[in-house]
Order: structure tokens, then C-alpha cells, then sequence
């Protein structure tokens, strides 16, 4: 009759263990993962935020300029109007002429600075969206961030313990930060506590 070897519990149990470590440390390796993909989306947030607030700064700077060519239109027309009031019939018909051309030109140029200040408006304001949209889903990043490196360090706990619910614990991190993380970039839901009040 052949010898069947009967294996050793303990060799059994430590085995088991071992085959826990890996695949603890497999999915600590997903949860590293997903704690780049954050951290990349927190660093394109807050690198969109600052450009798109430079531009908008920008914007009015430039909207502030055509503001400023468009009074001075006004003004001249409105003290040309006055003298021409005031002299209109005291000139020389051509001269009058010139000063009333003159006039027309101060109101064209008026209106056609009005004009593309409202343009530049709306892209100043369009940027500002920009801006906030980025502004609302950095903190989601940064929160993420926090829950998967909480992850990453529960799960390690949980190899070296080979401790399960220290696991379970780390998985539970990890599902937060990856919600949040996939909030970060489509904003499914907001947390009024992460943002100030404006």
C-alpha cells in the first residue's frame, strides 16, 4: 500500500497567510493606482484653476482698457456736441461740417468700444467658470488623496498583522477615495463642507 503524506496544518495555515499577503498586496497596488490618477486630476485642477484665473485677469484688465477708450470717445463727442451748440452758427459751413463728421466718428468709435467690451466680458466670465469649476473639484482630489494614502497604509498594516478587518478597514478607505476621486473629475454630487462660502 502507497504512503499518502498527510500536509502539516500549520504548513497549510501558513500558506493561506501567504496567499492573504499577496493579494493584499496586489490590491494595495490597485489603490496606488488610483491614488495617481487623483493626484494627476489634483494637479490638472489647480494648474486649470490658476491659468484660467490669469486669463480672466487678463480679460478685465483688457475689458478695463476698452472701458477707458470708450468714456474717453464719449467725453470728446459730448464736449464737440457742446461747442457745436455753442458755435454751430458762428462757423463756416465746412468747418462745421469736419466738426459734425468729426462727432460721428467719436460715436461710431463710442459704440464700437461698447461693443467689444461686452465680448470681452463674456469671455472674462467664461473664464471665471472655467476657474470655479476647476476650484470646486481640486478639494475632492485633496480628500481622495488623503483616503487612499490611509488605504495604502491600512492594507500594509494588514500584511504585516495579517489582519483582515485591518484590511476590510483599508478597503472601505480606498472605496471613499476612488468616489471621490471619480467625483473629482464628473462632480455627481457636492459636499458644501469642502468648499467656502462665497
Amino acid at each position: 500500500m502507497a504512503e499518502v503524506e498527510v500536509p502539516n496544518p500549520e504548513e497549510l495555515h501558513e500558506r493561506g497567510e501567504d496567499r492573504f499577503g499577496r493579494r493584499v498586496a496586489l490590491v494595495t497596488a490597485v489603490f496606488a493606482v488610483i491614488l495617481s490618477i487623483s493626484s494627476m486630476g489634483g494637479n490638472n485642477a489647480t494648474k486649470e484653476m490658476l491659468l484660467a484665473q490669469q486669463k480672466s485677469s487678463d480679460q478685465w484688465a483688457f475689458y478695463q482698457a476698452k472701458v477707458m477708450r470708450e468714456h474717453l470717445y464719449r467725453a470728446q463727442k459730448l464736449r464737440l456736441e457742446a461747442d457745436l451748440a455753442e458755435k454751430g452758427g458762428a462757423l463756416r459751413p465746412d468747418a462745421r461740417e469736419q466738426l459734425e463728421a468729426l462727432d460721428k466718428k467719436f460715436d461710431e468709435e463710442e459704440k464700437r468700444y461698447a461693443a467689444e467690451k461686452k465680448d470681452i466680458e463674456k469671455d472674462a466670465k467664461k473664464l471665471e467658470g472655467v476657474r470655479d469649476k476647476n476650484s470646486t473639484r481640486d478639494p475632492y482630489f485633496d480628500l481622495a488623496e488623503v483616503f487612499l494614502q490611509i488605504a495604502i497604509v491600512m492594507s500594509s498594516v494588514s500584511i504585516l498583522s495579517k489582519s483582515r478587518p485591518v484590511f476590510y478597514f483599508s478597503l472601505v478607505l480606498a472605496v471613499i477615495g476612488t468616489t471621490l476621486t471619480i467625483n473629482g473629475y464628473a462632480l455627481f454630487f457636492h459636499l458644501p463642507w469642502l468648499h467656502d462660502p462665497h
